[in-house]
């Protein structure tokens, strides 16, 4: 961020600043106490939104388009959801819950977890239905006080945290089982950072196009899973002769439960990843006509499918695997059910495929939602090279976003050890973005309440119930609290080699670190540097791409800089008085008339 020049004022005799009249700009200010509103409204055929000021503006045309419909909706969610984790976690979790009834539930928790996430967000959506990015937009316009606290925060959560590489290095191990070969380490990181890189391309290339791939792909998975649920019930129906006894494992469904707090909430985080993903669609709103009601059916739907589509390959697995090998298979459950059933072979290669494809989907997905969330997040103004994370250019995608994407990724999967990579990663990321989901389910409280005051409560589209906003509450709270139990062996006997609670305290550390880089660069460094930090409005290109971007201005400027602009950093409308002479008949006389300049 640079030192702007600062303009000097023409000769007229300037009339007070009045703000932006709507009907003449599209924006209006209302003020409330310490708060100022703008009320702007999209091109996505949205409801006009009433939204801090300090928030990065609307852009009134998605520079990304339009292409985002009632199939791309469903896909963006389901493939972020299913990604590997059906595959690859179900033995985990039976291993930390330790009976076939308790993990059941617990999936069933998942779905009701699902559901209640994606209520907060919808309400939260229908509060701000024009900007996409989600989560970004939401702690941002909770909690507006102090300025930029929490899209700092958030933008450096995001920045150090923003990595797909579990999924990767699953996807690269799929790979290998396809043709039948045990990779190194390093041979193992090569195809994941190769895989990563080819879904970069993929999304940067074309918008509309890698939606459709994306969606051909998601087919693909929901096809897989409704096979293997199928076989499961023909399973569980007697009608494989070797399997003689498939509900063995139904039979006292509850032997064995553990007590431990660390394992059960192992085993809640592992389900906490396998449903991430229900509010992926949220990240792309104002790509969405009508959102609202679009997101409403078809975001729930994706839910309901994918809820169902794990019940029934959980019982699949639980009819064809004893219990005793099944908690052993860790990253490969789905491959144990295909041998138990099918046997060494063609088909267990043939599904290994099928996982590939279903994780290089999940990529796709993630990328696509993942860049909007940096893009918004440069769109207020908290990253540095404003245009670089916010420009469309050359391919009508958000190149920037995707940039910081793939490097982050490649960082980490090269640089952690193979062997614990794939829990510790999960883990890691679970921990902060609860807190956020947190704070994003008591800022709806918050937000109501504004509006309340403004008069405007009752024109949202979805209000959730209370009772689901505090089972969201509570459940991040579990979530919280439950993974600082230490393990039944002691503090070295998780799920990983080192100490249990090294992600929790990993997660923390990075919120710190947020929060101290906040305190320097908003507070310290203007005192020292004698400058005020205000927004400005940039137009990045004639595509629609607007911006917030966050200046410094001399102390000595600051009282002239905020004459002329709005809380927005939008210039307020000067009226200049205009001499002119006219001639009549009845002599001469000098008007004044006012023009906007």
């Amino acid at each position: 961020m640079g030192v702007p020049k600062l303009w000097s004022r023409s000769a007229t005799n300037e009339l007070p600043a009045v703000e932006a009249d709507p009907s003449n700009s599209g924006v209006s200010v209302i003020h409330d106490g310490r708060l100022a509103y703008t009320v702007e409204k999209a091109g996505n055929g949205s409801k006009p939104s009433y939204q801090e000021a300090a928030g990065a503006p609307v852009e009134s045309r998605s520079p990304l388009g339009y292409h985002v419909g009632w199939l791309t909706i469903i896909f963006l969610n389901v493939n972020q959801m299913i990604g590997t984790g059906i595959f690859s976690t179900p033995g985990t979790i039976l291993n930390s819950t330790g009976s076939v009834g308790l993990a059941l539930i617990y999936w069933s928790i998942g779905l009701a977890l699902a559901v209640a996430g994606f209520c907060v967000y919808l309400e939260l959506a229908s509060f701000f239905p024009n900007r996409s990015g989600s989560e970004v937009v939401y702690l941002e316009q909770e909690y507006p006080r102090p300025k930029h606290f929490f899209p700092v925060t958030f933008a450096v959560y995001t920045v150090v945290l923003s990595f797909s590489s579990s999924n990767a290095i699953v996807l690269a191990r799929y790979l290998y089982q396809c043709i039948g070969s045990t990779p190194t380490d390093w041979q193992l990181k090569g195809v994941a950072v190769a895989a990563y890189t080819v879904a970069c391309l993929c999304v940067i290339l074309h918008n509309k196009y890698s939606f459709w791939l994306m969606n051909l792909l998601g087919g693909v998975k929901i096809i897989t899973l409704v096979f293997i649920s199928i076989t499961g019930l023909v399973v569980l129906g007697g009608n494989v002769p070797h399997i003689p006894d498939p509900g063995a494992n139904f039979r006292n469904a509850f032997e064995g439960t553990t007590s431990n707090g660390n394992d059960l909430s192992v085993a809640l985080v592992n389900i906490v990843f396998s449903y991430t993903g229900y509010a992926n669609a949220f990240n792309v709103v104002n790509e969405i006509k009508n959102p609202i009601p679009t997101l409403k059916r078809n975001g729930a739907l994706s839910i309901f499918i994918v809820g169902l589509l794990y019940m029934l390959c959980n019982i699949a697995y639980f009819a064809a695997v004893p219990k005793e090998e099944f908690t052993k298979s860790k990253e490969t459950s789905a491959s144990v059910f295909f041998v138990a059933v099918f046997g060494a072979g063609h088909a267990d290669k043939a599904l290994s495929a099928l996982v590939l494809l279903s994780a290089f989907a999940n990529l796709l997905a993630v990328l696509i939602g993942q860049s909007r969330v940096v893009r918004e997040i440069g769109r207020q103004g908290v990253l540095p090279y404003t245009e670089f994370w916010v420009s469309t250019k050359p391919f009508g995608t958000p190149i920037g976003p995707y940039f910081l994407k793939w490097l982050v990724t490649f960082i980490m999967i090269v640089a952690p050890p193979a062997g614990d990579a794939f829990q510790f990663v999960v883990s890691l990321g679970t921990y902060p973005l609860s807190i956020f989901h947190m704070s994003l389910a008591v800022g709806v409280y918050l937000v109501r309440r504004r509006l309340k005051r403004l008069g405007r409560a009752a024109q949202t589209e979805f209000k959730t119930w209370d009772a689901v906003l505090i089972f969201f509450i509570l459940l991040q709270l579990y979530i919280l609290a439950t993974p600082w139990i230490p393990p039944k062996g002691g503090p070295y006997a998780g799920e990983v080699s080192f100490w249990y609670a090294t992600y929790c305290v990993v997660g923390i550390g990075v919120i710190v670190a947020c929060i101290i880089y906040y305190i320097f660069w908003m507070y310290l460094l203007p005192r020292w540097g004698k400058y005020e930090i205000r927004p400005e409005i940039l137009n990045v290109d004639d595509k629609g791409t607007t911006t917030h971007r966050l200046i410094k201005v001399p102390l000595t400027e600051v009282g002239k800089w905020d004459e002329e602009h709005d809380e927005a950093g939008r210039l307020r409308r000067r009226y200049a008085a205009v001499h002119s002479t006219r001639s009549s008949q009845a002599g001469e006389g000098d008007d004044q008339e006012l023009k906007v300049v």
